[in-house]
């Protein structure tokens, strides 16, 4: 198992998964794809019934190393497009319950951490948003459909137009979180949520969650398909690298 991705057994069927990724759980291929690959791993073992997603830095995560990205070329930008389409793709239909356990800043790509999640408890100082628009990117059909599925499109509108970022109380009001509390009772509310949700029968909250979630993962499954045979699958424009060297300063 990737160091990036810690994993605990908590017990009574309770699996904890730590994005541990310095400084601040910046997303790359081998993050995600290991964050993938230990979720199909939690995915067979019937002895798990409920995951919880938290972060050992400061922020949840804060998306894509804008610096990094600055020197992006075609084959780094396919490899993130892919990376960050199966990464989320596989969490949002993960058939067991997880709980987002948000200590911090979900920025960019770092919020679909808590927007494939199926319950979302936040401390109060965090923040939600999606940036892409202010560093001259759009988003991946995984991501995209994604935030469809799990966003009114009035908050996505908003979100993605202006690329500003909302604090946990707008957030908890607009529903794109379950529950605020205190920085240092997030984790024990999680877990008293992720082992409620372990005691539903399992093989029904797989098949309703499929049922809620099915329209927006053939979307992104037929789309993954045919990009598979685009040799230009990155997604940066024209105005990105400025865009990007402009927002880091």
């Amino acid at each position: 198992m990737s160091d990036q991705i810690i994993q605990t057994d908590l017990g009574g069927g309770v699996a904890r998964l730590t994005l541990n990724r310095a400084p601040v759980n910046a997303l790359t291929p081998a993050f995600l794809d290991a964050f993938a690959r230990v979720l199909n791993d939690l995915a067979a073992d019937s002895d798990v019934r409920a995951v919880i997603l938290d972060s050992a830095r400061n922020v949840y995560s804060a998306g894509l190393d804008l610096k990094a990205a600055q020197e992006f070329d075609a084959a780094d930008q396919n490899a993130i497009v892919d990376a960050l389409n199966s990464g989320f793709l596989t969490q949002f239909r993960f058939p067991k319950p997880i709980v987002a356990a948000i200590n911090g800043a979900a920025i960019a790509g770092g919020f679909f951490f808590v927007l494939a999640a199926d319950w979302r408890v936040s401390a109060s100082h965090a923040q939600f948003g999606l940036a892409e628009v202010r560093v001259g990117a759009d988003l991946p059909v995984g991501p995209m459909e994604i935030a469809r599925a799990t966003l009114d499109p009035n908050d996505l509108r908003r979100l993605l137009l202006t690329g500003q970022p909302e604090p946990a109380a707008f957030a908890l009001e607009r529903g794109y979180i379950d529950q605020v509390c205190p920085t240092e009772d997030v984790a024990a509310t999680a877990e008293a949520k992720a082992r409620e949700l372990a005691e539903i029968p399992q093989a029904t909250f797989a098949r309703v969650k499929l049922q809620l979630r099915k329209p927006a993962i053939d979307v992104i499954e037929t789309e993954m398909m045919r990009l598979e045979t685009n040799p230009n699958r990155g997604w940066f424009g024209p105005e990105t690298k400025a865009a990007m060297k402009r927002m880091i300063g």
